[in-house]
């Protein structure tokens, strides 16, 4: 299944017996955008043995080429980049669902111009791609086993500080002995404090809705853990639809537009009918329109609940996702920790109705007057609901309008701030058109004291 004819002799592939280092190729596994697969062995005379225990029998790898010659300096330099981040991870954060990384080298091939000076990764083979499996359809009780094994690699990247940004069937492989490894981290980023910043590339049809809102900056977009989740929540739709994703389109543009449209409100999600009931709950935690919204859904939750499922025991109550540096950014999420009295000091007489400021903690936010949407914040309309596109009121706000509190609810469900920074307390808030909404006090510096609401 994964192992195609090879099928070309330009100079820009490697014909079976060709010699890189101590391994011999072949045939070609297949072609990427920035690189190509082949299938390799190793040579009689190879004297590496710290890598037979995770090869073939017959000693059987996987090259990943990444040409350089013929590319302009930052072309060669992303290449080097992408490179350095797989070797890097792999170096720092081994697992058995990530793929092994077995050697690396550089490419001498003066008879194959393309390919001469190129980095080379010595991978553990896979039997197939995710993508290729599904080709054939897979039952639910197998389903199950991959998407479990994808939470455990996506866990443990998260975990070690990790995002991979790239997660789609054709990075998920299937190993030899049937078990998942993820694959592909040249796009991967790690984390510094709340978030990294990756260039704006990645596979649209994966990509979640505020990445094509997310300002460029100097070191590139904004990525948070949560855009594996929503690519994830792709993935588990395709697995049980039999590769079909979830949203409609003939083109990954129009896919993208309907994903966009769904987290403004503009659509519903609709899951397709042949994935079971429990995989459409997760796959639409995991398509929470927003950070916000997706957060408390993180890969180490996700694969508690998943766990519970195959085991027949029933989801246990009071199961919350960690507050990890890498989801600080403002989310609703499913940990309690204690009232807003403990976190912020009250200023105003009971009972007195408040006027509070409204505060958005992206800085990119706080100095504009345009009133851009992306910087745009909602008001719920049920604060003890999740806080998702469903339960938002049309009119929105923006960092440093004013609105009239009436009255506060001091177990609402629980937001976490940048600085993780928890609160159950929402303040009821009237609008010129909204009878009332609920703001979050995590969205707040003001704090009134006011009566609670009836």
């Amino acid at each position: 299944m994964h192992d195609p004819a090879f099928c070309g002799d330009g100079e820009d592939l490697l014909p079976p017996g060709h010699r890189v280092g101590g391994w011999t190729v072949t045939g070609l596994i297949g072609e990427g955008g920035w690189a190509t697969v082949y299938a390799a062995r190793r040579s009689g005379t190879n004297e590496v043995t710290d890598t037979a225990a995770v090869t073939d029998a017959d000693g059987s790898v996987a090259l990943k080429v990444l040409p350089t010659a013929g590319l302009a300096p930052r072309q060669a330099r992303s290449v080097a980049e992408a490179a350095r981040r797989e070797v890097e991870l792999a170096r720092t954060a081994p697992h058995p669902r990530l793929v092994p990384l077995l050697d690396t080298l550089t490419l001498t091939a003066p008879e194959h111009p393309a390919l001469d000076g190129a980095i080379v990764l010595v991978m553990e083979r896979a039997q197939c791609t995710l993508r290729e499996l599904l080709a054939g359809g897979v039952d639910e009780d197998r389903g199950g086993r991959i998407v479990a094994g994808i939470c455990e690699g996506l866990a443990h990247l998260h975990r070690s500080g990790w995002v991979h940004t790239d997660l789609k069937p054709e990075n998920v492989l299937i190993g030899r002995d049937g078990e998942v490894r993820l694959s592909d981290f040249g796009l991967a980023i790690e984390l510094t404090g709340t978030h990294g910043h990756c260039a704006p590339m990645g596979t649209p049809d994966y990509l979640p809705p505020e990445r094509w809102k997310e300002p460029l900056g100097e070191q590139g977009v904004k990525i948070r853990t949560t855009a594996d989740i929503w690519a994830l929540g792709i993935v588990i739709h395709e697995v049980f639809a039999a590769g079909v994703p979830p949203f409609p389109g003939a083109t990954p543009t129009a896919r993208s537009a309907a994903a966009q449209q769904y987290a403004e409100g503009r659509a519903a999600l609709r899951l397709a009918s042949d994935v079971p009931p429990f995989w459409r709950e997760l796959a639409a935690d995991c398509l929470a329109p927003t950070h916000a919204a997706r957060a408390p859904h993180t890969a180490e939750s996700l694969l508690a609940r998943i766990r519970d499922h195959r085991s027949g025991r029933r989801p246990r109550r009071g199961r919350r996702p960690r507050l990890r540096a890498a989801l600080l950014a403002l989310v609703a999420a499913a940990t309690a920790a204690g009232s807003a009295a403990a976190l912020w000091p009250r200023s105003e007489p009971p009972g007195h109705p408040g006027r509070i400021r409204v505060f958005n903690a992206e800085r990119s936010c706080q100095d504009r007057a345009d009133r851009d949407p992306g910087c745009s914040l909602g008001l719920a309309v049920d604060p003890l609901r999740p806080y998702t596109a469903g339960n938002v009121v049309p009119t929105r706000v923006w960092h440093g309008d004013t609105l009239d509190a009436d009255c506060q609810l001091a177990t609402g469900l629980p937001i976490v701030d940048e600085e993780d920074r928890a609160s159950t307390l929402w303040y009821r808030v009237h609008l010129p058109d909204t009878a009332t909404a609920w703001l979050p006090a995590v969205r707040t510096k003001d704090r009134p004291t006011l009566l609670d609401c009836p």
